[in-house]
């Protein structure tokens, strides 16, 4: 099934007439080199820069086939070097399925520490993917650097608040930064009959270079072990094949899906009456989500937690009893974690007597500046001491006193100048990180019998990380609407990395990061939580600033609002299991972008800001300020009904609709009307 056509110096390989790699002497699909990188880490923010000293395309080849069409081509410096045959790379094409072929890579001399390797494809092709992007969809006409960190805050640089960040933190970001990259993308064929997608298997910096009319440039820092291809008629079939090689995730359970989770941070009292009046104001509630149950420390930032993660007898006296009393009433209670130990806490002596500390290059103390306190890297490279948090802390403290579910934060800060026990290169462990952190916390939950029953969501991931974790959340979104780290950013986030097989993904209602003097208000949270509405997980979070920044219970209007969007999302329940039942067994987002059922519809192309909710759910989400109308594309080939005024559009058209707060734009198949799963969510919006 795999093709080899050779004409003099020129050959392609391709699988059922899809093109794999094609080359010729004047655009060899195979570049390598030697770079010399510099990485500056402050914060979990990244300054990282590359002088290339070579670069060398591999013109000179030589192929080798056998009986059962296995095809081997051996790369050259030059046709001197060939005379010798003496390659500088091998390749290797398996075909592992009848959707899936790998193109196995051999270096032969260590000294050559860059790769660039080119993929066919033409102007108009889209490209979608490459982990969690927060700015675009379609990758096409950027490039894509991997490489896990904070995102970034603002991360625009023509913006007052990027600036002011980059000043004094260095943290303003860009498009393409963000917690979770994956070098993975999916795009269409030059015909446009088939899907395919490229994977990389390797840890280390990449940057994928979409801006070109007839080739994708993949860029590598170290030599991959192999290049994976998924090919399919539809991308529905690609996001199969692809959930099912890094690991589907297990079902969300009933409670999480159930009611809003409300974030709190002031202790049990504070908690206590929070909930008590959300009740009462009829917010259907499923758990209280305390990040502070392990303490708080005051920083310039704002309210930080004190990282030890054992419960804080002060701030929640009794917690596993009134754990116990909050579970007769149907509430969860969660909690915060990650894998740093703050120095002035007992668990990080505890972990550096045992040894499980990652360590300076001469064996000295290691300790991160987490912005005015300092914390030790507990090193995941130990199998002991991966066992050792998962037992001990994340067992022991969380699990055993009824704690059903946690963020699981970070992941993306693994210091590169540090020294792993292991003796590997930190630099290729640091992507790989958060897939580490992930297992730490799976494996907790299937110690304890709890995968699929208690839940834990993180914003750093890496491939692989698919098959442990069983929820994503965007980050730390500015509480504002701007465009590349506002309300908007959170869909292309849900997009994009739902079609790597994450399936379940969510964010903080109202944003998270308030500095120099931008605040959360009433609009925007009213706006989120519509939004918030139509993602499996709805769960608030008062922020780093909590005394500056709008909270939903301090005006009558926006509680109201938040209770009955809660109302509605409780409503679509029935809908939800069964798009669980579908994420659970064919590995689908729930939040899916229009193309994945409208492929031959180009106008779905670039769409950022709407979405699917399964296959009969249209969402086209405010996010701007003061917008009381929107646009929306409808695709072609169905007919759509405005579920607020029963409005019945057909496909293929922008129609505008009025868009008040509490009737963000939803329009559901004209064919599925009648859904039963759907048919109290419909009730309940007439009411």
């Amino acid at each position: 099934m795999l093709q080899l056509t050779q004409q003099n110096n020129a050959f392609s390989v391709s699988y059922n007439g899809t093109a794999l790699i094609e080359h010729q002497t004047s655009t060899p699909v195979f570049f390598t080199g030697v770079g010399h990188e510099t990485m500056d880490m402050y914060r979990g923010n990244f300054n990282i820069k590359d002088y290339v000293e070579s670069r060398i395309g591999l013109s000179a080849f030589h192929i080798t086939t056998n009986e059962s069409k296995l095809i081997a081509i051996d790369f050259y410096l030059n046709e001197q070097e060939k005379a010798i045959n003496n390659p500088i790379l091998t390749i290797k094409f398996t075909v592992e399925s009848d959707k899936k072929i790998e193109m196995s890579l051999q270096s032969h001399d260590e000294a050559y520490n860059r790769l660039w390797v080119r993929t066919p494809t033409d102007k108009m092709a889209p490209v979608w993917g490459g982990g969690e992007q927060m700015s675009y969809f379609n990758l096409k006409g950027r490039n894509f650097p991997f490489w896990t960190s904070e995102p970034g805050v603002g991360r625009d640089k023509s913006t007052y608040i990027t600036w002011r960040s980059d000043v004094e933190n260095k943290a303003g970001g860009d498009y393409y930064n963000t917690n979770y990259p994956q070098p993975t993308f999916i795009s269409l064929t030059k015909a446009r009959d088939k899907v395919y997608a490229i994977h990389a298997n390797t840890t280390a910096y990449a940057d994928f270079d979409f801006q070109h009319d007839d080739f994708h440039e993949l860029q590598f820092w170290a030599i991959p072990s192999s290049l994976v291809w998924f090919i399919d008629e539809t991308i529905t079939g690609i996001v199969e094949s692809i959930s099912l090689f890094f690991g589907r995730q297990p079902k969300l359970p009933d409670w999480i899906i159930g009611g809003a989770v409300l974030g709190l941070k002031k202790g049990r009292a504070h908690a206590e009456e929070r909930l008590e009046d959300a009740l009462q104001k009829g917010v259907q509630v499923s758990a209280l989500w305390c990040e502070d149950w392990s303490g708080i420390r005051e920083t310039s930032f704002g309210v930080r937690l004190f990282w030890d993660w054992q419960a804080n007898e002060k701030r929640y006296p009794n917690l596993k009893e009134w754990i116990s009393e909050l579970n007769q009433k149907n509430i969860q209670f969660l909690a915060y974690t990650n894998p740093y130990l703050c120095i002035d806490g007992p668990m990080y002596k505890e972990g550096k007597a045992l040894g499980y500390m990652a360590t300076q290059l001469d064996g000295s103390d290691y300790n991160v500046d987490f912005g005015e306190f300092y914390c030790g890297v507990v090193d995941f490279t130990i199998p002991e001491a991966k066992q050792w948090f998962s037992e001990r802390i994340i067992q022991k403290e969380m699990l055993d006193i009824g704690i059903n579910g946690w963020m699981a934060d970070f992941g993306e800060y693994l210091p590169i100048d540090l020294k792993l026990s292991d003796n590997s290169d930190p630099k290729h462990r640091h992507n790989e990180w958060p897939v580490l952190w992930a297992e730490v916390n799976a494996h907790a939950l299937a110690a304890k019998d709890k995968t699929g029953d208690a839940v834990f969501f993180m914003r750093a991931g890496y491939s692989g990380v698919q098959k442990h974790c069983p929820l994503l959340w965007g980050g730390d979104q500015s509480v504002d609407f701007s465009r590349h780290d506002g309300l908007v950013t959170v869909i292309p986030a849900a997009l994009s990395s739902g079609l790597l097989g994450n399936a379940y993904h969510h964010s903080d209602i109202g944003g998270y990061t308030s500095l120099f003097g931008n605040v959360r208000t009433p609009e925007l949270f009213m706006r989120w939580a519509e939004m918030s509405l139509f993602t499996p997980v709805m769960r608030t979070h008062e922020c780093n600033r909590p005394a500056d920044n709008f909270q939903f219970w301090q005006d009558d209007t926006a509680y109201a609002h938040f209770a009955r969007m809660t109302q509605l999302h409780v409503a679509l329940v029935p809908y939800v299991k069964t798009l669980i039942e579908e994420a659970y067994h064919k590995g689908l987002p729930l939040q899916r972008p229009l193309v994945m059922h409208y492929q031959t519809d180009e106008n779905t192309f670039d769409i950022f800001d709407q979405y699917l909710y399964g296959e009969d759910l249209l969402i086209a989400p405010v996010y701007a300020a003061e917008q009381n109308e929107r646009t929306v594309y409808l695709p072609k080939g169905q007919s759509w009904i405005h579920i607020w005024s029963d409005t019945s559009y057909e496909g293929g058209q922008t129609v505008s609709v009025k868009a008040p707060i509490g009737h963000p734009p939803v329009f559901i198949k004209s064919n599925r009307i009648n859904n039963p799963t759907l048919g109290d969510f419909l009730q309940k919006t007439k009411a």
